[in-house]
């Protein structure tokens, strides 16, 4: 007689984080480079119909699948965000480089609990990557454990921000401190650029003006690669951060980056 296994909840969690994904990645291309409707949101940015077709369908298998937990989107009022379990979205991260044809958008997915993100995915659906963090375990690339390089010095870094364009005057100073000691730097990627940094090619990113639903899927990818993520004073980020956001392939670095920006 065959033993019937019981999955735990954070693999419960995990599975259908994954068949999640698998519906917003088909959904993402269905759309990717046809004709879309563009309208400004009230902050400027763009939303089209895939970004709120894809997160209506998150919510909706969300809300069938887990009745009692909460919900933090983009294009949608949060519900239930005093639930021990809340699934911050984003539909589509990289709209603009989505809408413009550019295969470096993702969608990501965090499920914390009590406050604290135990689960993340980041999903790249034109280069079928997908990223899945778990607090506690090594993070997964296409189901195989991946590592950031560890690079340990600012002077040998590769170092990203999605544009300079989200930075205000005194954020794009900062940039251009950590820049000017940097090995390399490179623009565009959104979380693509964490999935790189989690697998080793990119080993540290800088960016402002960020959202829960853009930071806190990415907190259990990098951590469970080996690398670091908080805010710019090296705090850890929580849903009330200032969307100051800094992610190293070390602590070293880390610890490195931040000095140069309080030196500077």
């Amino acid at each position: 007689m065959q033993m019937m296994t019981t999955l735990s909840e954070p693999e419960m969690l995990a599975q259908f984080a994954d068949r999640l994904a698998n519906t917003t990645d088909a959904m993402a291309m269905s759309y990717f480079r046809n004709p879309l409707d563009i309208e400004s949101k009230a902050d400027d940015s763009p939303v089209t119909q895939a970004d709120r077709a894809i997160e209506e369908e998150m919510r909706r298998q969300i809300t069938e699948t887990f009745p009692t937990h909460g919900i933090l989107g983009e294009e949608q009022e949060s519900i239930r965000l005093e639930a021990s379990h809340l699934w911050v979205i984003d539909p589509i991260d990289g709209t603009k480089s989505f809408l413009s044809g550019m295969p470096t958008f993702g969608t990501l997915i965090a499920c914390m609990t009590d406050g604290r993100p135990d689960l993340g995915v980041v999903s790249i659906p034109p280069t079928s990557e997908r990223w899945v963090g778990q607090r506690g375990k090594p993070t997964l690339l296409n189901g195989r454990a991946c590592k950031t390089s560890a690079k340990a010095q600012l002077a040998d870094a590769i170092l990203y921000t999605t544009s300079p364009d989200s930075f205000d005057a005194a954020g794009l100073a900062q940039f251009e401190t950590l820049s000017k000691r940097a090995a390399l730097r490179r623009f565009g990627g959104d979380c693509y650029g964490y999935g790189l940094l989690a697998s080793g090619h990119v080993d540290l990113l800088f960016e402002m003006n960020l959202q829960p639903y853009d930071y806190m899927a990415l907190i259990p990818v990098i951590e469970g690669a080996g690398g670091v993520i908080t805010d710019w004073d090296g705090q850890p980020l929580t849903l009330a951060s200032e969307g100051k956001v800094i992610a190293a392939a070390s602590t070293t670095l880390h610890a490195e980056a931040l000095a140069a920006l309080h030196s500077g």
